[in-house]
């Protein structure tokens, strides 16, 4: 008899391990399946949000008259070897050609590739009192001929889709907008990869917002220095280094700028080398 009570309470035993185990491996399932559907969720939110921008832009590009980016691709007749092999399709992925080195040379490349967003860097300074007027993206000098005085206007672009592609461009012309137009188009030639890296020793759910490792880059007087910080930090950075660092996808770092740092084109330039410099197996 006790040995019969014995396996009962064994076989007991079994069944409520076994039930256990079954309301384990069930939620696990279910924890999966809810991470799967709140990553679709968010997957439909970005590709919501992308599309509203997108049809934000097609309505300000016909105000003015424009081409909507759809139209400007349908239309587009590449030129060069690497447009024709992105226009049929034989090229999907923009890193494969930043990684071969291949020089692009049509905007379009990138267009049909990647989605953009783009953004102006205050390299200007309007009229005040004593020198003392604000910021702004458009700088202007002149031109003494016998007719007056001919303005001309120039600006920097940057470009990005805040998933490790950045890029800036300098664009000049007698009127801002065609200004603007140009250093976006340049911005778009001057595309750059970025690897984004975790940012601490600490951290361990590889959020990859931040670069792997410290970098340094220089241009004129400027350097400027970036450092890895873990994650919840923010952009630790001069406001003009946030527009280019927001749109390569970073969202946690330091910063050091030395040197005349007041010039915004420099400070950019060396922010864009110091970026460079993170795809270099020296520093990851």
């Amino acid at each position: 008899m006790v040995e019969e009570r014995e396996d009962e309470y064994a076989e007991e035993a079994l069944e409520e391990e076994i039930e256990g185990e079954l309301k384990e491996t069930e939620a696990m399932l279910n924890e999966e399946e809810l991470k799967e559907e709140k990553e679709t969720a968010k997957a439909k939110e970005k590709e919501i949000k992308r599309r509203e921008e997108q049809d934000k832009e097609d309505e300000t590009r016909k105000r003015r008259g424009e081409k909507t980016k759809s139209e400007v691709l349908s239309d587009w007749v590449p030129k060069t070897k690497l447009g024709k092999e992105v226009k049929e399709g034989k090229i999907k992925n923009i890193d494969e050609i930043i990684e071969n080195k291949r020089k692009i040379l049509e905007p379009e490349i990138v267009d049909s590739l990647i989605n953009l967003k783009n953004d102006l860097i205050s390299i200007g300074q309007s009229k005040g009192k004593f020198g003392g007027g604000k910021r702004r993206a458009w700088r202007q000098t002149q031109r003494k001929t016998k007719e007056g005085n001919i303005p001309t206007f120039s600006t920097m672009a940057v470009i990005g889709d805040e998933k490790g592609h950045v890029g800036i461009g300098m664009g000049k012309a007698t009127e801002t907008l065609p200004a603007r137009d140009k250093a976006t188009r340049q911005a778009k030639l001057n595309l750059i990869k970025v690897t984004l890296g975790d940012g601490s020793f600490d951290s361990t759910g590889g959020n990859k917002t931040s670069i792997p490792s410290k970098v340094i880059g220089k241009s004129g007087s400027v350097k400027v220095t970036l450092i890895p910080a873990a994650p919840g930090t923010g952009l630790i950075v001069s406001k003009e280094l946030k527009k280019i660092l927001i749109l390569a996808g970073i969202k946690d770092i330091y910063g050091r700028t030395d040197g005349q740092n007041r010039t915004s084109f420099n400070s950019a330039k060396a922010c864009i080398e110091a970026l460079k410099k993170t795809n270099s197996e020296v520093y990851k």
